[in-house]
C-alpha cells in the first residue's frame, strides 16, 4: 500500500539521514522513479523533504522534523507496549533494552494515541508474579553475566562453554554449539548440539557460561519451534516412563493434561466420570499427580500405586487423629 510506503519513505529519512534514490528504492523495493513520485506526494503533503545535488546528495528532512507518522495501528502499539511489560526474565537478558524500546514506541506515537494506548497497557496483566492462589511463580536466577555470554554466543554463531548441573549429578564443563534460546512456563532453555548430539539445558543450571572465538557448528536456518517440538516429543517417550489406568472427575482433566507427560485411551465412565490412560515421567511423577488430585481421581491399575496411595492416605489420617494440640506451645 502506497501509504505504508510513504510512512517508510519518512522513517528511513529520520533514522538513516540523507539517502539518495537509488537506496532509498532498493530499501523499499520499488523503482526510482516511484520514489521520486513518493518525494514529490511527501512535498505536496507538507512534509519537509529536500534534495541535495552532488557527488554525496541525496534526499534528507529538515533538521528538528518530527513526524507522529509511525506506522502502528491502536491494536499494534498496545501489543508492544503488552510485550514490554512482561517480566524481565523472559527476555533472555534484555530486559533494559526492551524497556528501552518500549518508551521509544510510546514516544513515537501521537499525542491523543500515546495516551489512549498506556491507559489501555494498565487494564492489561501478563504473567503476574503469583497465580489466583496465591502461590508465588519462581522466576529462574540466571546472573546477567551468564546470560549475555550465552546470549552473544546464540546470536554471533560461536561456540559456549558452560558450566552445567545436571539433576542428582556435580557441574561440569563442557563446549556445546547453541542453537537458539527458548522460554516456556517461565522456564528457559538454551537448544544446542554437542559432539553432533542434540542436547537441550536448562538455563537456571548453567553456573557460568563462555563465549568462545570458534564458529558453532550449526545449520545457518534454523526453525526453532519445529526444533522444540521435535525434542519435546523425544523427551516424553525416553526414559522409566510410567503409565497409569485411572477414573478422573472430568472436572480436574485439565489439570492432569498439564501435569502428564502424555494422556490416551480417553473414554467416558457408567458414572460420568473420565477413565483414561496417563504416562508419567516415572513413578514418582504419577504419585505426586495423583496425590494432588485427592478424591477426584482413582488409579486402577497397577495395583501397587493403589497401595502406595492408600497407605500414604492412612498414615495421614493417623498423624492427625490422636489427641488435638495447641497451636501455642
Amino acid at each position: 500500500m502506497r501509504a505504508d510506503r510513504l510512512v517508510s519513505l519518512i522513517l528511513l529519512l529520520r533514522q538513516r539521514g540523507r539517502l539518495p534514490a537509488t537506496v532509498l528504492a532498493r530499501e523499499l523495493e520499488v523503482s526510482t522513479r516511484t520514489v521520486l513520485r513518493d518525494i514529490e506526494a511527501l512535498s505536496a503533503a507538507g512534509v519537509p523533504v529536500y534534495a541535495e545535488r552532488g557527488r554525496n546528495g541525496g534526499f534528507a528532512l529538515l533538521p528538528g522534523f518530527r513526524t507522529e507518522l509511525t506506522g502502528l495501528s491502536h491494536d499494534e502499539a498496545l501489543a508492544l507496549l503488552m510485550a514490554g511489560s512482561r517480566r524481565g526474565e523472559q527476555a533472555f537478558g534484555l530486559s533494559a533494552a526492551l524497556a528501552s524500546a518500549m518508551r521509544k514506541v510510546v514516544d513515537a506515537l501521537p499525542e491523543g494515541a500515546r495516551d489512549t494506548a498506556t491507559d489501555a497497557a494498565q487494564r492489561l496483566l501478563l504473567d503476574p508474579a503469583a497465580d489466583l492462589l496465591a502461590r508465588q511463580l519462581v522466576a529462574e536466577d540466571v546472573p546477567d553475566t551468564t546470560m549475555d555470554e550465552i546470549r552473544r554466543a546464540v546470536l554471533e554463531g560461536h561456540k559456549l562453554r558452560i558450566h552445567y548441573e545436571p539433576v542428582g549429578h556435580p557441574p561440569t564443563w563442557r563446549t556445546v554449539d547453541p542453537i537458539g534460546l527458548v522460554t516456556v512456563r517461565d522456564q528457559g532453555y538454551l537448544l544446542a548440539t554437542r559432539s553432533g548430539e542434540d542436547r537441550t539445558y536448562r538455563l537456571s543450571r548453567i553456573l557460568a557460561a563462555e563465549e568462545l572465538s570458534e564458529p558453532a557448528q550449526r545449520p545457518s536456518q534454523v526453525d526453532l519451534d519445529r526444533i522444540w517440538q521435535e525434542r519435546s516429543t523425544r523427551f516424553r517417550h525416553s526414559g522409566d516412563q510410567f503409565t497409569v489406568l485411572l477414573r478422573l472427575d472430568p472436572a480436574r482433566r485439565e489439570e492432569l493434561v498439564r501435569t502428564a507427560l502424555a494422556v490416551r485411551a480417553e473414554e467416558p465412565d457408567a458414572d460420568g466420570w473420565l477413565r483414561l490412560e496417563a504416562t508419567f515421567q516415572d513413578s514418582q511423577h504419577a504419585q505426586w499427580a495423583l496425590w494432588k488430585l485427592s478424591t477426584n481421581a482413582e488409579a486402577l491399575a497397577p495395583q501397587w500405586i493403589r497401595t502406595t496411595l492408600r497407605d500414604n492416605a492412612a498414615a495421614i489420617a493417623a498423624h492427625y487423629g490422636g489427641q488435638e494440640r495447641s497451636a501455642w506451645p
